[in-house]
């Protein structure tokens, strides 16, 4: 924690980027996953991540606003959403393009790629906030990595083994799957340096991380996730919620 705030953040994306590699990796190993343990990796993902949204981001955007911080807030937040809103459209059209079999591999990696840019913000932002002392806890901050990094842990997994089934080999299918992770690390250096260089844009960051998380909850971890089981993705995302709440009120 002594450590400057860009430098927290590449550490940080970093941890998030090896969980990519990881779930990338057991491509050498299994042709296949249990949907139970994938379904509750998501759903625990997504809750801790919704959870994060909040008590990690949009609470001390709240503190650090000031007198037009329901302005801020909502704008950061609706531009955050709509930036993953106009990628997955923008994703959908260029698919169309494709057959089938290269669609859903192209689409899988660019949209996974994409939506870790934000994740991978979120988690400067949230780091470059602890650093100024900008009402983000470490707590909140370091969980926040962790439930990213779970989320990226099966996100590896969606891009390697798609490729390793449509004739790739598994070295490729890993390198390919644990790129998607990578533009973490660079967003969220990003992320850091722009809330501690630019001065009063902190609240704004933080609602826009906010949102673009939201976003990619709802548009891949939920759909995907509760499409495999209902009830036990239910279950995760309480659980995943339940659990980044306590320990932010607890220690954050």
């Amino acid at each position: 924690m002594g450590l400057s705030g860009w430098l927290q953040a590449l550490l940080a994306t970093l941890f998030t980027w090896a969980l990519t590699a990881l779930g990338a990796s057991l491509v050498f190993f299994y042709k296949n996953v249990s949907k139970t343990a994938f379904c509750f990796m998501l759903s625990g993902a997504a809750g801790i991540m919704l959870a994060s949204s909040f008590f990690s981001l949009l609470l001390p955007a709240l503190e650090q606003g000031g007198q037009y911080s329901y302005i801020i807030l909502t704008a950061g937040f609706i531009l955050g959403g709509l930036l993953i809103t106009l990628t997955d459209i923008l994703i959908g059209k260029l698919s169309k393009n494709k057959d089938e079999k290269s669609r859903s591999c192209a689409v899988m990696c660019v949209a996974v790629t994409v939506h870790n840019i934000p994740e991978g913000l979120a988690v400067g932002v949230a780091f470059g906030a602890l650093s100024l002392g900008g009402g983000v806890g470490a707590v909140a901050a370091v969980m926040l990595a962790v439930g990213i990094g779970i989320q990226n842990f099966p996100e590896g997994m969606c891009v390697a083994f798609p490729l390793r089934a449509n004739g790739y080999s598994r070295v490729k299918s890993f390198l390919i799957g644990q790129l998607s992770g990578a533009v973490e690390i660079v967003a969220g250096v990003v992320g850091a340096l722009a809330v501690t260089l630019v001065s009063g844009i902190l609240p704004f960051a933080l609602a826009f991380s906010a949102g673009a998380m939201v976003a990619v909850v709802c548009s891949e971890l939920v759909p995907e996730s509760f499409e495999t089981d209902k009830l036990k993705a239910t279950i995760g995302v309480v659980l995943g919620f339940a659990l980044m709440m306590i320990l932010d009120v607890a220690f954050g």
